[in-house]
């Protein structure tokens, strides 16, 4: 019997383990929070059936709109990345002394931890005795409490993240421009495609797979922001820089009482953002390659 299936066994015997730790850690946690998110439960004592009470509750909640505002400010700001990313691709997929010491540098802000990120911008951020103090004093503007103030948090430690994410971006457009065809580049440059000609109907096209992959991973980053915004404000000030992912993790593991239930249902709706968001992705990039 081996014999004969071989071809058709080999490659599910392959998959086996990855598939089983997939299910372990992925399906069956994703069905055990839609589970939870009925309940009333503290982590620890008994369950207490309540419904969709918790997503009552949830949709009644005024700093449950402060996040979810906050992931759509993340989502659309963090988007620049992908460009940013493209464009430091492009000025480093090039032939020329020296560059991958450049790629190096360019690629380090991915390396490192994120907390490490959080906190070099924590210092780069205080009003005393931080960098940008020192810059807004030599164009004499007074200090500015980035993490202190509620209008500025977010977008301080959005810019923190796109920092790393930039970087991300640039190693995906650098792996898809190494297999961009030189032929159909030399047939544009006969027919006098320069500059953005060049970029627009020749080059972006051939990297459509590593944009994809760009904006999923980093839609993704988006949505479950949580590290840097520990890092840097916790939550702070005055919850004004929470986002879903962290508003979870403040109801479910927090001081603020271990609701297990509530903080699920707030893991349910980010899954669900998610979900629709990549399906959309996935539905128009599966027609665009279908329509080519």
């Amino acid at each position: 019997m081996w014999k004969r299936h071989q071809r058709k066994l080999a490659p599910w015997l392959f998959l086996a383990p990855g598939v089983m730790m997939f299910i372990s850690y992925v399906i069956v946690p994703i069905f055990q929070s839609i589970w939870v998110s009925f309940y009333d439960w503290d982590g620890m004592g008994p369950k207490t059936w309540i419904g969709l009470q918790n997503y009552r509750d949830l949709f009644q909640d005024e700093y449950f709109y402060i996040a979810l505002k906050n992931n759509v400010i993340w989502l659309t700001l963090y988007l620049l990345s992908v460009p940013a990313g493209l464009f430091v691709a492009l000025f480093l997929n090039q032939n020329v002394a020296g560059i991958r010491l450049y790629k190096s540098l360019f690629f380090f802000p991915f390396v490192i931890s994120q907390v490490v990120v959080g906190l070099i911008f924590a210092w780069f951020y205080d009003p005393t005795y931080g960098l940008m103090v020192k810059v807004f004093s030599a164009f004499g503007l007074g200090p500015i409490g980035i993490l202190s103030d509620e209008r500025y948090v977010t977008y301080g430690i959005i810019l923190a993240g796109l920092w790393p994410q930039t970087a991300y971006c640039m190693i995906l457009f650098l792996t898809g421009l190494s297999g961009v065809s030189t032929e159909q580049i030399e047939a544009g440059r006969l027919d006098n495609a320069r500059g953005w000609k060049m970029l627009w109907y020749i080059i972006l096209p051939q990297l459509r797979p590593a944009t994809f992959i760009a904006v999923v991973v980093t839609v993704i980053g988006a949505l479950r922001s949580f590290d840097l915004i520990s890092i840097m404000s916790d939550g702070g000030p005055y919850g004004s820089s929470r986002t879903l992912a962290f508003y979870m993790f403040e109801q479910a593991f927090s001081e603020y009482g271990f609701r297990m239930g509530y903080g699920a249902a707030i893991a349910v709706v980010l899954f669900a953002i998610m979900l629709v968001y990549i399906a959309v992705v996935v539905t128009r990039m599966y027609r665009d390659e279908r329509g080519r």
